[in-house]
C-alpha cells in the first residue's frame, strides 16, 4: 500500500501540532519587509506589526514560486520515495501560488492538485478534513480521498473582520473611500470568501466585542456548519474577553468541539491585528 502524503501552503495556517500530527507538509509563502524577502514563519507575526507601527508601512506577500515548489515536492518524495502527494492550495483566485504547484507538478508523477478556493482556517478546515479522512482510512484510493476532499471544497465556509482597515486597504481589498468611511463611522466589514474570492459581504457598526459575536450568530444562522469541528481564527491583539464570549456562543449552539487557529504572517499582512474569523464545513448542502 502506497503512502499518501498531504501539502498545503502557510497560508492554510494550519496549527504546528495537527500538520505534525498528520505529517501535513508545509511550504511557506513569502512575506516582503524592508526590501527583505522572508518566508512565512521564519519571522515573528508581531514584527510584522512593529515594523507598521514603526514605518506606517504594511509589508506585502508573494506567492510561493515554481523552482520552490519542487524542490518541495522532490524533498517529500526523497522523503518517501513510494509516495502519493496530495497537495491542497491556497485559492487560485487571489495568488499565483496554485498555478507554480501545477506547473512545478509536471516534473513529477503521482501528485495531485486541489485548488481549495479558500484561505486560512477555510483552507485548514479542508486540508484536516483530508488529513482525518486518511486517519480513519488508511487505505483509501488516492483518487477516492481526492475525490472526498473537492466535494467538501464547496462547503468549506470563511468568515472575518479583519483587525485593521488599513492593512486592507494596502491589500487592494477596499477602496481609500471605503476605508476612509469605515474609519470614521467605525463600520467593520465582514470578508467572506466567494467562489474563491475574497469580498466585502456584511458590515458591523461598533467595536469588536460586538461585531464578532454579531458575525459569530450571522454565520451559524446562514450555515448549517458540521458540529464536529468549528474553526476560530484570530490575529495577535485580538483580546481574551472576546475570545471567551465567543467560545460561549458557539457552545451554546452545540459546538463542543473548537479549535482556534493563530494567523500567520501571510494572512496577518492582509487582516492587520486584532483580526477575529470563522470557518468550518457547511452539512448538507450536496
Amino acid at each position: 500500500m502506497r503512502r499518501i502524503i498531504l501539502s498545503t501552503e502557510s497560508g492554510a495556517d494550519v496549527p504546528g501540532d495537527l500538520a505534525e500530527k498528520y505529517d501535513i507538509q508545509v511550504v511557506p509563502m513569502h512575506i516582503i519587509m524592508d526590501g527583505m524577502d522572508y518566508l512565512d514563519g521564519s519571522l515573528p507575526v508581531q514584527d510584522i506589526y512593529d515594523y507598521y507601527e514603526r514605518t506606517k508601512k504594511i509589508p506585502s506577500t508573494t506567492s510561493t514560486n515554481a523552482h520552490e515548489y519542487q524542490e518541495f515536492f522532490a524533498t517529500i518524495r526523497e522523503n518517501s520515495p513510494d509516495c502519493i502527494i496530495v497537495h491542497i492550495g491556497y485559492t487560485s483566485k487571489a495568488s499565483s501560488s496554485f498555478q507554480n504547484a501545477v506547473i512545478a507538478a509536471e516534473e513529477f508523477e503521482d501528485i495531485f492538485l486541489i485548488d481549495a478556493l479558500n484561505v486560512t482556517g477555510g483552507l485548514a478546515a479542508i486540508v484536516l478534513y483530508g488529513a482525518k479522512v486518511l486517519e480513519k482510512e488508511p487505505s483509501i484510493e488516492a483518487e477516492r480521498l481526492v475525490e472526498k476532499i473537492e466535494t467538501i471544497v464547496p462547503k468549506s465556509r470563511l468568515a472575518f473582520i479583519p483587525g485593521s482597515l488599513d492593512f486592507l486597504k494596502a491589500g487592494g481589498r477596499v477602496s481609500n473611500m471605503a476605508s476612509l468611511i469605515g474609519a470614521l463611522l467605525k463600520i467593520k466589514p465582514c470578508i467572506e470568501l466567494k467562489d474563491g474570492k475574497l469580498m466585502s459581504t456584511k458590515k458591523y457598526r461598533g467595536k469588536m466585542s460586538g461585531a464578532s459575536e454579531k458575525l459569530l450568530r450571522d454565520y451559524l444562522n446562514e450555515f448549517n456548519i458540521d458540529r464536529e469541528q468549528l474553526y476560530f481564527i484570530y490575529s495577535i491583539g485580538l483580546d481574551e474577553k472576546i475570545k471567551q464570549r465567543v467560545d460561549e456562543v458557539a457552545k451554546e449552539n452545540g459546538y463542543q468541539n473548537i479549535r482556534w487557529i493563530q494567523a500567520g504572517g501571510m494572512i496577518s499582512t492582509h487582516s492587520g491585528a486584532g483580526g477575529f474569523g470563522i470557518a468550518g464545513i457547511e452539512e448538507g448542502r450536496f
